[in-house]
């Protein structure tokens, strides 16, 4: 694989980025690590330089891989990683619980950031067929300025697009931790809640989407703010992207459900952000959970929200 894509192993059918090794649907948290790959550690190395044929002790330190040797990036002192075990550790009561199974785990931008993504025992449908599912995503950087990120992240299964939980940044639906203290899982999982409560927000919210009719025009008008035009020329000429969403409105997976509806449209968005926008599926899968078009999602479900509610 390219650089984006450095490791990675899923658990059940192909994921719609189709990238990684498959592997057993029933692995524990460190089984999903050893088979991702991501069974190595990082370490804080001082570092000098020479001058006048001394070597001086500088304030930053490198921070490097155990299984090559790589430096991942350059931190302060007070920086605390988080190992990768300790990250796949989070599963470990949800996994033996039940109320959860390990889905997806890898490495991008050569290992500095490290992802676990769990599925919760949890789903709805909607409009007589419509399937959502929950999942659990934990982001741990080996990256200076880069915060752990740990979230709810649903996925419609007709088309596997990748949706969005939040309206807005709700910390009972995201975690984003820094470097500067020490990881508490127990903290973590008490600020998340219980994820069917989440889930059932979710739920509300797309089937008001699905009870609600765009028009042309405030369709319009709600694909220019997801993806503004830069063209001068007049209010109605839609960018490159608006387009493409508009070309795959009633051709998407899924667009038999709630066609004509606020739903229909946010979809025409994330699945336009997951498989078209991009030069390949390494750079749409970091831009889908990390990227531009994370936040562009976000955007839509919240505009979409605005205009049904209109």
């Amino acid at each position: 694989m390219a650089h984006n894509v450095e490791t990675m192993a899923y658990a059940g059918e192909t994921p719609w980025h189709g990238l990684g090794k498959s592997v057993h649907h029933d692995l524990t948290p460190d089984q999903m690590l050893k088979e991702a790959d991501l069974d190595w550690t990082v370490e804080k190395v001082p570092t000098f330089i020479t001058r006048k044929g001394k070597k001086i002790i500088t304030e930053t330190q490198a921070l490097v891989r155990s299984s090559d040797d790589k430096i991942l990036s350059m931190v302060s002192s007070d920086w605390k990683p988080v190992q990768n075990q300790e990250a796949f550790e989070f599963f470990n009561d949800f996994v033996m619980a039940g109320d959860m199974e390990m889905h997806t785990a890898g490495s991008l931008r050569e290992g500095k950031n490290v992802w676990a993504l769990a599925k919760v025992k949890d789903s709805f449908e909607i409009l007589g067929g419509d399937r959502v599912d929950s999942y659990l995503l934990f982001s741990n950087p080996h990256e200076y300025g880069k915060s752990i990120d740990i979230r709810f992240t649903p996925i419609r299964v007709v088309c596997n697009n990748t949706l969005t939980l939040a309206l807005g940044t709700s910390s009972d639906l995201m975690v984003k931790l820094n470097h500067r203290r020490n990881f508490d899982a127990e903290m973590v999982k008490r600020t998340l809640g219980i994820a069917h409560t989440k889930m059932d927000t979710y739920k509300e919210t797309a089937e008001f989407l699905a009870s609600r009719q765009y028009n042309e025009e405030n369709l319009t008008e709600y694909l220019q703010t997801i993806f503004p035009s830069v063209s001068k020329e007049t209010k109605k000429v839609l960018s490159r992207p608006a387009n493409q969403v508009m070309e795959v409105l009633d051709t998407q997976p899924g667009a038999e459900f709630g066609k004509g509806s606020w739903w229909q449209a946010f979809n025409a968005v994330t699945y336009t952000t997951d498989h078209l926008l991009g030069h390949n599926p390494e750079t749409r899968l970091q831009s889908a959970w990390y990227g531009p078009n994370r936040n562009r999602k976000v955007l839509a479900l919240e505009k979409a929200v605005e205009y049904a509610d209109a």
